[in-house]
């Protein structure tokens, strides 16, 4: 995916991962509305960080590529190419998944 989009200061954009809705004894499908949000996802891309009071750059502790959990309902939802993406800040993210 060619990403179009370029995050400003602290944001960062999440490609969100469906987790798998299979279940033990055969496949139930869930309708769009009651399925939850997925809490995890690819960076795309990272903004160059904040800035402080002084003007120096507070780079961004996260990368592209990596894996990350955040907060269920953080963020603001697009559409790119028939992609959802997510675009929220730096502190709405709760951890990167180490492999």
């Amino acid at each position: 995916m060619t990403l179009k989009l370029r995050p400003l200061a602290d944001r960062v954009i999440v490609e969100p991962v469906e987790r798998d809705e299979t279940f033990a004894g055969g496949a139930l499908v869930l309708p769009e509305t009651a399925k939850e949000k997925p809490q995890q996802g690819f960076i795309l891309a990272a903004g160059p960080g904040r800035l402080d009071e002084a003007g120096a750059r507070i780079a961004l502790e996260v990368h592209v590529g990596d894996r990350v959990l955040y907060a269920k309902y953080s963020g603001t939802e697009i559409k790119i190419d028939d992609k959802k993406v997510l675009i929220f800040r730096e502190t709405d993210i709760l951890a990167v998944v180490e492999s």
